[in-house]
Order: C-alpha cells, then sequence, then structure tokens
C-alpha cells in the first residue's frame, strides 16, 4: 500500500501566504501532519518522531540481509561476555538440561488393547529407544549421544537463530540401526554458488509455488572456516523423501512472522545493550584496577638535576624516564623528568553508582529474553515468596521451549526411528504402515526433562501431598513435575527396596504385624468396608 502524501496548500494558505509567509507555512504543516498520523500519534512525524522512519517489508527483507552479522555479533558476545553466555547457558539447562526423556504413550484404546498390554508394549519400546539414543552412533561423527545432541541443537539454534539436524544413514558393524542425526549449522545453508535470493530460493530453502519448503541446499564448506581448500560444493536435501515421504531434514527455527524464511538469533533485540554493558563493565574494572594500583613517582629538582648529575648520568635519567609508557604498575618507582609532576584526577573507584545501573539493564535484558531478572543473574536476596514467584515465572517459558524442543526436534526424530525399528523387526508395531491413524497410536509419548527443583522441599512435597489428596494431580505426574522421572521406575525400585528392608530385619512387615493385633483379646474389631 503507498504510503500518505502530505496535502498541496489550499487557496486560503495560498491568500495568507501572500502576507504572512511563516504563518501560512507553519499552517501547512501542522495540516500536513495531522493528514500523515491520522488519529494515531505514534504515526505522525512530530519532532520526537522526525527520525523515526522504519521501513515496511516483509519478513524476510527485514532479516535476511541483517543475519551474517547478527550470528557473527551473537556468537562473539556468547564467547566473550558473560551475560551473554550465561543467558544462553541458563536456557539451555534448564530446558534440555541432563536430556528430554522419553516416556512412551501408546494410545492403547485405538490400538485395541488393554491398559495392561499397552503397559508391557512400552516398556519393550522405551528399553529398544534407550539403546539408540544412549549410543554415540546416533550421531553421524559418533561423537554425542542424543541427550547432549538436543543440548547442541538447543543451543546452536539459540545462537545462530536456526539449525539443521540431517536425518542421515550411516553402516555401522555390528550396530542395527543406521538412522543418525548430523547437525548442519546456519552458515552452511545458503543458496547455491551464493546466488541472489529468488520467489522460490531464499538463504538456501527452495520453496514451491505455495510457499512450502521442499528442500533446502547445504554447503560441504562454512564459509568462515580457514584452513583447507576445499572446493564448495552444495548438496541438495529434500526435506521429505518424494516416495516414502520419510523426514531428512529438519529445519529447527522458530518462525515469528508470517512468510518468514530463516530464523533469527535469541539475542538479536538485544545485541546493542549487551555489547554497551560489555564495555561498562570492562572500563569500570580498569578503572578500579588502576585506582587500586600503589606506585612511586620520583621528581627532582632542576637545580639539584643540573649541581648533582654529569652530563652522561643526566642523559641516562631522562632515557630512563622517556622509557615510561604511562601503564603503572603496583609497587613500581617511576622516574619523571626534571620538572615534571603528576597530575591526575580522583578517580572515585569503586563506583557506587556501578551495581544499580547495571542490575537495572540486567532486567532490561531479562525482559528481552524472558527470563526474569532473579532467574537470568543468578540473585535470590528477596522473600520466598518473590524468589518462588520469579522462578514459576521463569518455569512457564522455560516449560513453552522444552515443549517446542520435543515436538519439533525429539518427536520427529523418535517417530523415524520409530519407523526403522519396526521395518528392522525389533519393534512389533502391527499396522505401523498401513494407516497415519495407527502410527500416531504407536508413536504417542511424553517428553520429560529436569525438574524445577525446590527452594523449600518441606513445603513443595506438602503441597505435592495436598494437589494429590483433593484429586489435582497425581503421583506420577508429581513425579515428573519434580525431577522428570518415571513414576513406575521409582515405584518397582521402592518395592524392591521394601522387601528387601523386610526381608533384613530392618523393617517389620505391616501384613504380618496387623494379623496378631487384630487375634488379640479386646482388640477392636475391624473397620467395615463400603459399600460398593
Amino acid at each position: 500500500m503507498p504510503k500518505p502524501t502530505p496535502p498541496k496548500p489550499n487557496l486560503l494558505e495560498r491568500a495568507i501566504a501572500s502576507v504572512a509567509p511563516g504563518w501560512a507555512l507553519k499552517r501547512h504543516q501542522a495540516r500536513g501532519m495531522m493528514a500523515l498520523s491520522g488519529g494515531y500519534v505514534g504515526a505522525g512525524y512530530a519532532e520526537r518522531f522526525s527520525g523515526w522512519m522504519p521501513g515496511q517489508g516483509d519478513a524476510d527483507a527485514d532479516t535476511v540481509l541483517s543475519l551474517p552479522e547478527l550470528r557473527g555479533r551473537s556468537r562473539d558476545l556468547v564467547r566473550n561476555s558473560p551475560i551473554a553466555a550465561g543467558a544462553i547457558e541458563t536456557q539451555v539447562s534448564h530446558v534440555v538440561g541432563t536430556g528430554l526423556t522419553l516416556q512412551s504413550r501408546i494410545d492403547h484404546e485405538a490400538l485395541g488393547m488393554s491398559a495392561e498390554q499397552a503397559s508391557e508394549r512400552q516398556k519393550i519400546i522405551e528399553r529398544e529407544f534407550k539403546l539408540w539414543c544412549e549410543s554415540k552412533f546416533c550421531d553421524a561423527t559418533a561423537q554425542q549421544n542424543f541427550y547432549e545432541l538436543q543440548d547442541l541443537t538447543f543451543r546452536s539454534f539459540l545462537e545462530s537463530g536456526d539449525t539443521f539436524p540431517v536425518l542421515a544413514g550411516v553402516t555401522r558393524p555390528g550396530w542395527p540401526y543406521r538412522l543418525a542425526l548430523q547437525i548442519i549449522e546456519a552458515d552452511r545453508v545458503r543458496n547455491t554458488d551464493d546466488k541472489g535470493d529468488t520467489e522460490s530460493m531464499v538463504q538456501g530453502i527452495e520453496k514451491n509455488a505455495a510457499g512450502e519448503p521442499v528442500a533446502v541446499h547445504i554447503c560441504n564448506r562454512h564459509p568462515g572456516r580457514w584452513v583447507g581448500q576445499v572446493t564448495p560444493k552444495w548438496t541438495r536435501v529434500t526435506i521429505r523423501g518424494a516416495s516414502s515421504g520419510r523426514l531428512n531434514v529438519i529445519h529447527l527455527m522458530r518462525k515469528t512472522r508470517p512468510g518468514q524464511t530463516r530464523g533469527i538469533p535469541a539475542l538479536a533485540p538485544i545485541i546493542a545493550l549487551l555489547k554497551q554493558m560489555d564495555r561498562f563493565a570492562n572500563a569500570e574494572v580498569d578503572a578500579a584496577v588502576n585506582s587500586a594500583t600503589m606506585a612511586l613517582f620520583v621528581r627532582m629538582e632542576t637545580e639539584a638535576f643540573q649541581d648533582l648529575f654529569k652530563d652522561e648520568a643526566q642523559q641516562k635519567l631522562i632515557s630512563q624516564a622517556q622509557e615510561w609508557d604511562g601503564h603503572v604498575n603496583s609497587g613500581k618507582a617511576v622516574q619523571l623528568l626534571p620538572g615534571e609532576e603528576i597530575q591526575s584526577p580522583t578517580p572515585g573507584r569503586p563506583n557506587p553508582e556501578f551495581d544499580p545501573f547495571f542490575t537495572a539493564c540486567l532486567k532490561q535484558i531479562g525482559i528481552g529474553l524472558n527470563v526474569p531478572y532473579e532467574v537470568l543473574a543468578k540473585h535470590f536476596s528477596s522473600s520466598y515468596s518473590a524468589a518462588r514467584a520469579a522462578l514459576l515465572d521463569a518455569w512457564r517459558t522455560f516449560k513453552i521451549r522444552r515443549t517446542w524442543l520435543a515436538d519439533n526436534f525429539c518427536q520427529p526424530v523418535y517417530e523415524e526411528w520409530f519407523a526403522e525399528a519396526v521395518t528392522l523387526g525389533r519393534v512389533e508395531a502391527p499396522g505401523f504402515f498401513a494407516d497415519p491413524a495407527i502410527r500416531k497410536a504407536w508413536c504417542g509419548s511424553k517428553w520429560s526433562g529436569d525438574g524445577p527443583g525446590a527452594i523449600d522441599p518441606e513445603k513443595e512435597a506438602n503441597a505435592a501431598e495436598k494437589r494429590m489428596a483433593i484429586g489435582l494431580s497425581s503421583l506420577p505426574e508429581e513425579k515428573i513435575a519434580y525431577d522428570g522421572g518415571d513414576w513406575e521406575t521409582s515405584h518397582a525400585m521402592q518395592k524392591v527396596v521394601k522387601e528387601r528392608r523386610i526381608a533384613d530385619g530392618l523393617e517389620q512387615d505391616p501384613a504380618a504385624a496387623a494379623a496378631p493385633a487384630a487375634g488379640r483379646p479386646g482388640a477392636p474389631p475391624p473397620a467395615p468396608r463400603p459399600a460398593p
């Protein structure tokens, strides 16, 4: 839509201009600004908005040209800025942690199975998937297991804006599965031969006429690689197989605008603030170090210098003084030239205003990342209620991102693994390839990760007990919320421990203790059972 144009001077303004040009100009400018702004002050061009005229490009026009610099600066900050590194690490450690673990949840009703049959089959599936995901062979480079690949994938997504896990096929001796993941960094996905973008090709993503991504063009060489003389070559990888429909590559990105092709680094809105804070902190540290440095300056009167030293000695002292580069080292005696004197202002360091200002900036960064300042800075100095509120707010964000990672990375990989496991005969799933609805029923799952912990464990345990007592929650749900574990595993372990303690005489069997008491004379009768 074309921008509105200012109105032309009307007859009255032209008449006024003949006798009072200044008045006519002001009247015309005011009428023009009203016409341009419409009913919103924020759309006007008053003095406070005079230099603010952002472009109105589509999602790609506003992002793709800035991506190389955004990625480079984001990674530089993560490498060298403690705040940026901590911001990324905080999200990775809470969203991924030790890894998102599969809990198979077969839709047994859709498959015509009993709950007991589904439970047994789920154990088999989880055991077989554990074989694959805990092995380094699930990585195409054989260096990381699936949980470590989750960490790498999510970290790369945050730093670069998007990443591309390729579901490759690698044959290894003595290993049944060919599925192996290769994580491709965002920079390697670009147009073949670095050609310009077109309607069907944007930054290495090939689209069909409907705008659906159909293929990814991957270069065999990172543009920033500094060793080797490998000629860049591109491989076109279809997102799904043409005949099988199997997934070949995942484009992991968070879409924030319609028509957006590539992802934006998580630090993009706060890159400028992070860099300025880094410079400010370094300057304050340098000033405090210089303020704390103690040095001696040796100054000699001109007349004494002339009277006490001969020409050769004078020249030697002058040379020593001229070699001083201005740096002050603690405990060093610095020789000054005759007549010279150190004049330095009082530095006033450490700066008492540094911490309040730095904290205010950290709060802005927390808002930009949607992570409370207390969690970002690991600073819990307020009350229990305030600290818990901050953690709960942070965990809303972490839970959303964990669900996103599970839905867009873990679950698609699991479904492809399941298909291969069925093909190899290592998992029995009748009708898996016959009907998408049956396949979905077999692939039902829940991905759980580390829990948020507890500020006051006793209060948290009491709250969990009350939630279960009034029916708001169940023991399996509380177990997942507490540490992401599996209730059935804990229950089985508790049973084994209980039986062992009774067998070893460390505990008394409740049933055996209740039987003699019930038969004693004068013992109260057993409580009546409720009617069905």
